[in-house]
């Protein structure tokens, strides 16, 4: 199926400039976002607690809910709704500690019941220990990381038939970061120090495909939490799962891109770069259009109608979806510009 027709000609490339500000503006907006709020807000699953989704037959005011969890010394708790208004559930969470939560379902439901004059149905509780969460999140780290090391291994090989030398690389590069991790240093602080060195040796061993590649990813995943805090929605290990499946999404449209503009380059090779990144991008767009629209119907129905549980994953797909097929053609690309400009 051709969604556009064969022999567009957008100077994609041309506009460069224009993309590098508005994604700049996008990644200082996300990590400024980011270090005002000291992070993204954790759900359970990273910071522990215990969270309680409850149901009420009737309409109940969120005041009404914290008044009664006053009188269950559980005046820290958290409520908000929790999806449609009409279907009257919330959320409570807590930082109460395991051994202290013993019965908190079966007590939460009989007090609310009584303060209230409602029937309360308890719909779900789950329980995280801080230790746990603390290790659900560097493990989350870990796994975003090596997931864009690996990937460099990968588009070094299929592009550029540097398999060996990828592989020494990243696998030095996953030694230094078991070392230092045994040290105790800060995986936030790690991650980001290993993450800049990767980035310099890729340039220094010439890695221009997986450059690009991973230079775009980190932008769609930076982007991504960063819109995903603005808008103060909980970093739970769905979430997680959603981000991995927008480097994995966002990197096939980058290697549709790369594949044709690595044809193009041996069919062309007498016409200057830019001219082959543009050809390649108008004639790989039609398919990236539609691939792009196809699965964002999808995930929109989901969004829309998928209910409170998966709302937030549904989220951070359509915003993963958007950016990672604008860096595909903005980012992704023009970074192998550079290399022609390195070498004259």
């Amino acid at each position: 199926m051709e969604f556009i027709k064969a022999g567009i000609n957008i100077d994609f490339i041309g506009k460069r400039k224009i993309a590098f500000i508005l994604s700049a503006v996008l990644i200082i907006a996300s990590i400024g976002t980011l270090l005002v709020n000291k992070g993204p807000r954790f759900g359970i699953d990273f910071a522990g607690g215990t969270l309680v989704q409850v149901k009420f037959q009737q309409p109940v005011s969120i005041d009404r809910i914290k008044s009664g969890l006053q009188d269950m010394d559980l005046a820290a708790s958290s409520v908000q709704q929790f999806g449609p208004a009409a279907d009257n559930e919330y959320l409570v969470r807590t930082d109460a500690a395991m051994p202290a939560i013993e019965g908190l379902a079966q007590k939460m439901e009989a007090h609310l019941e009584t303060l209230t004059n409602v029937a309360v149905e308890i719909r779900r509780v789950e329980m995280v220990g801080p230790q746990v969460g603390q290790d659900l999140r560097e493990k989350a780290m870990f796994a975003m990381f090596f997931a864009l090391l690996f990937i460099t291994v990968y588009i070094s090989g299929r592009f550029e038939l540097k398999w060996a030398k990828s592989g020494a690389v990243v696998a030095a590069i996953i030694g230094a970061v078991y070392l230092l991790s045994l040290f105790k240093v800060s995986v936030p602080f790690l991650m980001l120090a290993a993450l800049i060195v990767s980035l310099m040796i890729f340039w220094f061993f010439q890695f221009k495909y997986a450059m690009g590649a991973i230079v775009a990813l980190i932008h769609d995943v930076t982007i991504t939490i960063g819109i995903f805090t603005i808008f103060d929605k909980e970093f739970t290990l769905p979430i997680v799962a959603a981000l991995l499946t927008i480097i994995g999404y966002s990197l096939n449209d980058t290697i549709i891109v790369f594949d044709r503009i690595r044809e193009n380059l041996r069919k062309h090779h007498r016409e200057p770069l830019v001219t082959i990144l543009n050809k390649s991008v108008n004639e790989t767009l039609s398919r990236t259009i539609l691939t792009s629209m196809t699965t964002l119907v999808v995930v929109v129905s989901l969004f829309v109608l998928g209910g409170g549980i998966i709302h937030d994953f549904c989220f951070t797909l359509i915003v993963g979806i958007l950016v990672g097929t604008y860096s595909s053609i903005f980012v992704a690309c023009p970074i192998l510009l550079s290399w022609q400009a390195r070498r004259k």
